[in-house]
């Protein structure tokens, strides 16, 4: 079985695959003052209460965006599992071109999204991963990952917002059922939510016309998906797309 880990800034996500199959899901608050022992006995639980054992990993994938936590990540694999991680970044076997400027600036969650978009659902393709910020990735038919955009994810917009302006109180991320809000909390709901519903499908348009592909498929992964998926012109949600560009990442280099 392979174990992959997706290391973002809020939550690790984790899943067990074995072949294709998906096995178990679970997500993990990313807590840098945790040790590698703490990060191992919570591992072991999470295995132990779904009735797997850590022995029957058999390989690890990780992609990681918090560089400070990747040591005691590393280490509890090899503590508590008894394997060196493949750790996603420069040199490793992806199957696409990487036309970036810099591809070791690329981020190794993007480089999971665009092997597993790509691998799963074809090119040309668009994938958007709504996280702590929101980065949009694009590859050619060709295979060709050609860049993308970022931009600040919904929930830490909403956040510095409340933050920064003293005034407004913190609200709770919904879809507030009409754009023109009657109240305070409605208008935040609205300009939020509705204004990255804007952003994001001005750019996947833009991003077509450049391409040259207005049948290009968009692929939508990350918590926050769901808040905008259905106002968009996304056509395939897949929360573990990132999980299983990590799965398809180390059969390529295993």
């Amino acid at each position: 079985m392979i174990l992959t880990l997706d290391i973002g800034n809020t939550n690790i996500k984790t899943a067990l695959f074995q072949g294709e199959e998906m096995l178990n899901y679970w997500r993990i608050a990313t807590n840098r003052s945790m040790s590698s022992d703490e990060y191992g006995i919570l591992l072991a639980n999470l295995f132990e209460y779904n009735g797997r054992r850590l022995s029957d990993v058999s390989g690890v994938s990780i992609s990681s965006v918090v560089p400070s936590i990747n040591f005691t990540i590393e280490h509890m694999c090899r503590n508590y599992l008894n394997l060196a991680p493949m750790m996603v970044g420069p040199g490793i076997k992806t199957g696409i071109n990487i036309k970036y400027d810099n591809p070791r600036e690329l981020g190794s969650d993007r480089i999971a999204n665009a092997v597993a978009a790509y691998e799963l659902y074809g090119g040309p393709c668009i994938f958007i991963d709504f996280g702590t910020a929101t980065s949009f990735g694009v590859v050619s038919h060709k295979g060709e990952f050609l860049g993308g955009a970022i931009s600040p994810g919904i929930k830490l917009s909403a956040e510095a917002l409340v933050e920064k302006a003293a005034k407004l109180p913190r609200f709770e991320l919904q879809r507030p059922d009409s754009v023109i809000g009657r109240n305070t909390i409605t208008n935040l709901q609205s300009g939020i939510v509705y204004g990255h519903v804007g952003l994001v499908t001005y750019l996947i348009r833009k991003m077509k016309q450049e391409l040259g592909a207005p049948q290009a498929k968009v692929i939508a992964t990350g918590g926050m998906a769901l808040l905008v998926s259905g106002e968009t012109d996304i056509d395939v949600l897949d929360g573990v797309l990132t999980l299983k560009g990590l799965r398809i990442l180390y059969e390529k280099n295993a």
